[in-house]
């Protein structure tokens, strides 16, 4: 079976290469042109993002005939194609795959799964199954471990400013304005629906850092975590973040990893989080 995802999964390219995932693109649209989120570095993106404020880049999901063309040409070789996708509470991306999935047919028998989160939660689900594809796991096993990671994984962040995800319309039942005029930073998580809600706002990066490893404790208690800590360009405040959740958590895996840019045009460079999941659903296949 042959894996499929799109770039806002966070996957760094030897996770992409060893386990053979196809990463379909997503765009950041420029006003001197588009550009492949992939093919331009996080700090060259921020650069240019920031260079050009108080307007922002705009960004758009592959075509259906792109991804009709890529699981066709997955099909010459494997015809079953799981493709695994960003929230489609966030994104159409999803949809335009099940529209290119129709024209494929019937050359690829391809299965859609909604993730119903990004970044570093979308990974994880990502790379179960491309673990349990490799360990010979049929279709339904795959499914079935991947609602159990979908339900026990938390994404959350915090922000410097909402400006980003404001103009980027992405704010959901964020409240953007009074965070504004008070400049106040929000906590934001994922929710069981794939949309931004505010879990609370704080008056500093540090005590927001500090209010998500509050959550996160709250949620997961003493079990061991697989935790990854995602920033834009926020080096330093990603490594507070780690050695918070290190202090207060069961961390077994943790690891440090930059934002795709296509999700930072709708964050800005001052975003820090995490995507945490309990290991026990993973270590089997991490061992296997």
């Amino acid at each position: 079976m042959k894996i499929v995802t799109d770039c806002a999964a966070d996957l760094p390219s030897e996770e992409l290469n060893n386990l053979e995932i196809v990463q379909a693109p997503l765009y950041i649209q420029f006003p001197d042109g588009e550009v492949n989120s992939t093919d331009i570095t996080a700090d060259a993106f921020y650069d240019r993002l920031e260079a050009m404020r108080p307007a922002v880049p705009t960004t758009a999901m592959p075509s259906a005939g792109l991804f009709a063309d890529l699981y066709r040409t997955l099909a010459q070789s494997d015809s079953d194609i799981l493709s695994i996708h960003i929230s489609s509470g966030l994104s159409g991306t999803i949809n335009a795959a099940r529209a290119g999935g129709e024209q494929a047919q019937p050359a690829a028998k391809v299965h859609f799964w909604d993730t119903l989160t990004l970044s570093g939660g979308q990974r994880f689900q990502v790379l179960t199954a491309a673990l349990a594809s490799r360990a010979g796991w049929a279709l339904q096993s795959i499914q079935e471990r991947l609602e159990m990671i979908r339900s026990k994984t938390e994404v959350i962040y915090t922000l410097e400013t909402l400006e980003y995800l404001a103009r980027g319309g992405r704010i959901g039942r964020v409240k953007a304005l009074a965070g504004s005029l008070l400049n106040l930073k929000p906590i934001i998580r994922v929710d069981t629906d794939g949309k931004y809600t505010t879990v609370g706002t704080a008056r500093t990066i540090g005590k927001s850092l500090n209010s998500i490893a509050e959550h996160l404790q709250k949620i997961y208690a003493d079990a061991p975590l697989w935790i990854t800590v995602l920033h834009g360009r926020f080096a330093e405040k990603a490594d507070l973040l780690a050695t918070e959740l290190k202090a207060r958590l069961n961390a077994a895996k943790l690891e440090i990893l930059r934002i795709s840019p296509v999700l930072g045009v709708h964050t800005g460079p001052g975003i820090v989080g995490a995507a945490v999941v309990p290991m026990e659903l993973v270590r089997d296949l991490i061992r296997s």
